[in-house]
């Protein structure tokens, strides 16, 4: 595990994210960070279609939806 530096501006963002999100600081900013990496590497997708793309990684089904592959 590492330490990174940010902004005290970052951090309350975060702090207020986390809440909303119910993940602990750490893991909202690993979100973000991971979800802007991916947005990076995929400029030519949107946010929901990158998170289908977690879903699938993952074999994940919600019941009652509609299929992610859909």
């Amino acid at each position: 595990m590492g330490i990174v530096k940010i902004s005290d501006e970052l951090h309350e963002e975060l702090r207020k994210a986390s809440g909303v999100m119910a993940r602990s600081i750490n893991a909202q900013a690993e979100f973000w960070i991971k979800m802007g990496m991916l947005a990076e590497l995929n400029p030519g997708k949107t946010y929901g279609e990158l998170i289908q793309d977690l879903y699938r990684q993952e074999a994940v089904t919600v019941p009652g939806s509609h299929s992610v592959d859909a």
